[in-house]
């Protein structure tokens, strides 16, 4: 007999319906929800292995302060009456909060209605800022209010979706799936990506653009240009339904007048660009899906209202199969929207005007309110830097690794008077900043509400107990506001009551002048509530209503009721290239792993398809800096330097880098790229320019190279190289270092804290090798192998699986010095599908014995790519490779 919970998916903005089963045991499994319209039962490889995230293993349990572990009524009334003082001393923007997109609704709710209508200060902002504030601010230009119109059928039904600035295929992958199985399905879907790299999501698309970063407008107004010169627009609906239209062309005319202009400022081919456009022009049915590469910019509004202009322009917004769709990054990004977790708004899709801030005021019985915009989130940590923020509470999110210029926020939290941090995690790079840490709950023990992409509320559910003396985040604020004087406004018995009162304040005076309605779920009791099902808003009257599709009418939120379109001028990226730094970095995400590793840096599975963290690049720019594969490169810019290893790849335009985001000081020593950005912020929307960085590379020659592998953790090899990844029961380790260890067998038995017995050593004092297994009650316990050369060390992937056996003879013991096995196919190479860990050579070896010839057929022999398809296109290029291999092996003959 086993326990069934239907829940949500806590990582990406698709959101993911997810079944855990629980067993008499307390074992858990989890599967998609095939009842879920977001996901129906497909889940990618992070939602896939969640049962490898909930462990207790690094959990904050207990809160602490200044580093000592208290009760909750001492850290409570700590956070309650230091806030007070400095609100006392200072007034109340000297505090501030920094929430983020994995808080649920009901507790951005709770935290936004203290900071904005208690305490009276609007200095609360989200981590949401960094990835889909651009989208907010480009949807209140454009429809006079941040209305996400589409839903994910759009997708499925249209005929052409453009795919801008995401790599969806590793970024949203069950949804990228969904667009996939709608082009097998359909040969007259159509799609077209637009990103300076060649990525996943390309597999398979019809036309890719490699576009110049940063040149996106010139891209759309040259569109809008020609769709108006080949009478591909509509002006009925550009009549009817907008304003401004003659300003916006002007504006294109002027800085995109033909596609030969645009093809050289966006570095593409006039052919393809013209392509582009008469596919667009041609084709009614059109979704433009736009993710960070557009919103993460110093431009990314003007690039996200250019996008709308087009689709305005041929009146494709509300109708079946169109719209500019902006998907977003975290699961309760949308949500955080909603209650008005940004410092820009003010709650319910409500802005500072008089009217509204009275009448939220009113809603709240507040004593006091915000009454105009706070400090979004870089300018709120430059106050805090410079003492003008003297108090700021982070909640559920790690700026000191995903906020530009990290190593300045890092210095300001260490300076700031007081840092209150709630997470579920005790050691991230953020808490270590920490005067106050308060435990909180973790998906598995959370209850509320999530919206995704699509405006869909689904419920997450708990189904693990609290741990430790952990405690909802919506209770935590709660009860720091009740220690503050406010009572009753905070007297919460459950999530319930709180989203009870959201829905009733989305309907407070709404007659229909805002978007965001759900006041028909205001009176759901809490069976109702803790029963109720994925539904997109607005939901009025009745409570099992659900809308699809928003803007459809033709009437906009605007004061006219007219959609407005933006002229908009085409400006460079700030930050431009130099003698000194002229590479072009970019940021963002690998496929298995999600913002700060501190969930994904957790599950086995997740960390082996990248282990390292990396810079990609051209052959062409490896070839003018001296660069080789599996380099150790120095990227530098003027705020630091990192050092990761160099993949060299066709997919990058030459004179660009690509690093991923997520590798932060408790699994790397120096790759914490977010140091490197500067803090260059989109004027409209404060989104800072995560794309365009100017930086140099060089490659860092090290006098011994290395790796470990041990059952037990170490936090600090020590090395001035390292990187750490999970195994099933032991930790790897990627080291490199200057200092040469007179005696390895010494500095091993230092580092791993005891002195190790059963062992076996190679020694070669000459080449200044040293390889080193042992082992405890007949199983490996780790190995060490050292080499003045990285080229020199064998293969990692059979040596890991060597911990899974029960016991070792004295032949076996030495087979383990050589690190390769007796019989080649025991090495099934480095994991391609993560889903189920299935390695390069074993899907190589299958091609060629099983004369595999499909990916499909792939999946049929191995399983490898049937999940969340993710693998696909990485299985595509092994069918490839091999047919290369062998033509050119018949060639030869």
């Amino acid at each position: 007999m086993s326990n069934t919970v239907h829940t949500t998916c806590p990582y990406c903005g698709v959101g993911c319906g997810v079944v855990i089963n629980q067993d008499n045991d307390g074992q858990i499994t989890v599967a998609g929800d095939k009842s879920h319209p977001a996901n129906f039962g497909r889940l990618c490889s992070k939602g896939s292995a969640l049962a490898e995230t909930i462990d207790l293993k690094g959990r904050l349990l207990y809160p602490e302060l200044k580093g000592e572990q208290t009760d909750w009524e001492t850290a409570l009334t700590a956070v309650a009456e230091g806030l007070a003082d400095i609100i006392n001393n200072h007034g109340p923007d000297a505090v501030a909060f920094y929430v983020s997109g994995q808080l649920l609704t009901e507790d951005y709710y709770v935290a936004n209605k203290l900071m904005k209508g208690f305490i009276g200060s609007a200095n609360i902002d989200t981590n949401s800022r960094l990835c889909m504030s651009s989208a907010v601010a480009g949807h209140k230009r454009a429809f006079g209010m941040d209305t996400v119109a589409n839903c994910y059928e759009d997708l499925e039904i249209a005929d052409l979706i453009v795919l801008t600035g995401s790599n969806a295929a590793w970024c949203h992958p069950v949804l990228y799936q969904r667009i996939k199985a709608a082009a097998e399905d359909r040969d007259n879907l159509k799609v077209i990506v637009i990103d300076p790299r060649r990525t996943a999501s390309c597999d398979g698309a019809f036309l890719h653009l490699p576009i110049r970063p940063g040149t996106d407008v010139v891209l759309f107004n040259g569109l809008l240009n020609y769709l108006v010169s080949g009478h591909h627009h509509d002006p009925d609906y550009i009549a009817s339904h907008t304003e401004h239209f003659d300003q916006a062309l002007n504006a294109a005319q002027r800085n995109a007048p033909d596609v030969e202009t645009v093809a050289a400022i966006c570095d593409l081919p006039v052919e393809d660009v013209s392509i582009f456009y008469q596919t667009f022009a041609t084709t009614q049915k059109t979704v433009s899906l736009f993710s960070q590469g557009v919103n993460q910019s110093s431009s990314g509004t003007d690039k996200v209202n250019s996008i709308i202009n087009c689709h305005l322009a041929t009146g494709r917004i509300g109708k079946e199969g169109c719209g500019a769709f902006s998907i977003t990054g975290q699961p309760n990004a949308m949500g955080g929207r909603e209650v008005g977790g940004l410092a820009s708004m003010l709650a319910a899709h409500m802005d500072f005007s008089v009217l509204e801030v009275d009448r939220v005021q009113r809603f709240w019985e507040s004593p006091q309110i915000a009454d105009k915009p706070g400090l979004k989130a870089v300018d709120l940590f430059h106050a805090i830097n410079t003492g003008k923020v003297k108090a700021v509470w982070i909640m559920a999110t790690n700026p000191v690794v995903s906020m530009p210029e990290a190593d300045r926020v890092k210095q300001a939290l260490k300076q700031c008077d007081l840092v209150i941090v709630s997470d579920c995690i005790k050691n991230t790079d953020t808490t270590d900043c920490a005067d106050i840490l308060l435990p909180a709950t973790g998906w598995g023990e959370k209850s509320g509400t999530v919206s995704n992409s699509e405006r869909r509320i689904s419920r997450v559910r708990s189904f693990m107990p609290a741990p430790g003396e952990a405690r909802h985040d919506w209770w935590i604020i709660s009860e720091v506001a009740k220690r503050m004087g406010f009572e009753k406004p905070f007297n919460y018995a459950s999530e319930a009551d709180i989203f009870r009162e959201h829905a009733a304040l989305s309907g407070f005076e709404n007659l229909g002048e805002r978007d965001f309605d759900i006041s028909g779920l205001k009176d759901l009791n809490n069976q109702e509530y803790d029963k109720l099902m994925p539904r997109q808003w607005p939901v009025i009257g009745n409570p099992d209503n659900s809308t699809k599709r928003l803007l459809s009418n033709g009437k906009f939120f605007t004061a006219t009721g007219k959609a407005q379109f933006l002229p908009l001028k085409y400006n460079p990226p700030r930050n431009s290239c130099s003698k000194e730094f002229p590479l072009v970095l970019n940021t963002g995400r690998v496929r298995d792993h999600w913002h700060t590793l501190t969930r994904t840096g957790k599950a086995p599975t997740l960390s082996r398809h990248i282990v390292e963290p990396c810079a990609s690049v051209h052959p062409d720019t490896a070839k003018q800096f001296d660069l080789h594969e599996n380099d150790l490169v120095d990227v530098s810019s003027k705020n630091g330097s990192i050092t990761v290893r160099l993949r060299i790849s066709l997919d990058q335009r030459p004179g660009e880098i690509f690093v991923p985001m997520h590798w932060n000081a408790q699994f790397a020593s120096r790759a914490r790229v977010d140091s490197l950005i500067f803090a260059a912020t989109d004027p409209v929307s404060g989104q800072p320019e995560f794309k365009v960085t100017p930086v140099n590379i060089k490659r860092h020659d090290y006098r011994w190279y290395g790796f470990l592998m041990s059952r037990e953790i170490l936090n600090n090899p020590g090395t001035e190289y390292w990187v750490k990844a999970i195994e099933n029961d032991f930790w790897r380790y990627e080291m490199a270092d200057e200092v040469v260890q007179d005696n390895w067998r010494t500095w091993l038995d230092e580092i791993s804290g005891s002195k190790l017995r059963d062992r076996v050593e190679y020694i070669d004092q000459a080449t200044g090798v040293y390889r080193s297994a042992w082992f405890r009650d007949g199983r490996l316990h780790g190995c060490l192998f050292i080499t003045p050369a990285y080229d020199r060390l064998p293969s990692r992937d059979w040596l890991l699986t060597q911990f899974a056996v029960e016991e070792f003879d004295a032949l076996s013991r030495i087979r383990l010095l050589g690190g390769r096995p007796a019989d080649p196919d025991a090495d099934t190479g480095p994991v391609v599908c993560s889903c189920f860990n299935i390695g390069k050579n074993t899907i190589i070896n299958a091609i060629k014995d099983q004369e595999l010839e499909t990916v499909d057929s792939i999946g049929a022999c191995l399983k490898a790519g049937t999940n969340c398809g993710s693998c696909k296109p990485e299985l595509k290029a092994l069918l490839s490779e091999s047919v290369q291999t062998e033509t050119a092996t018949i060639c030869s003959q």
